[in-house]
């Protein structure tokens, strides 16, 4: 397989990911389609069990989201430009430190931008909390599914 497919594969998983905060974008199903090409691709036992562990894992990571209380983000007064900007630092974060970069990421942004927006400290972590409950339960639990297997799928990559 060559770079120039990897670097294809990689650029969809990228484009999952950031999908995964985007209205209408199918994020999940996104990354779960880059590993199923690059499976398709390489017909190894590696790839097949990435692909079978990328499936199990989105999968929960859908029903999590299903199982919880599901709130409008226009009633909640949440910028998308917001959410999608957290997202892009939960990516970033994931890489730097894995898993816990991402949760870190994601909520410092979502308080900064408040912060930046509203003024005070008080202020800035009621509407980080109102956000949390909005929106960044269900798009938090989908962005570390998919980042699970977006690690998944780099670590066997890497590994060859």
């Amino acid at each position: 397989m060559g770079t120039a497919e990897v670097g294809l594969i990689g650029a969809v998983m990228l484009l999952g990911l950031l999908g995964v905060a985007a209205p209408g974008v199918p994020g999940t199903l996104l990354c779960w389609a880059a590993v199923l090409w690059w499976a398709t691709l390489r017909h190894t036992g590696l790839t097949w069990g990435v692909l079978a562990a990328a499936t199990g894992v989105l999968a929960v990571g859908q029903v999590v989201v299903w199982l919880m209380p599901s709130r409008r983000i226009r009633d909640s007064g949440v910028d998308w430009r917001t959410v999608m900007t957290a997202t892009g630092v939960a990516v970033v974060g994931f890489l730097l430190v894995p898993v816990l970069g991402a949760v870190l990421g994601f909520v410092g942004t979502l308080h900064v931008r408040d912060r930046m927006r509203l003024g005070s400290r008080r202020a800035a972590w009621a509407a980080t909390r109102r956000t949390m409950r909005a929106v960044g339960g269900s798009v938090l639990v989908e962005l570390l599914a998919c980042l699970l297997v977006a690690g998944a799928w780099l670590g066997a990559v890497v590994a060859g």
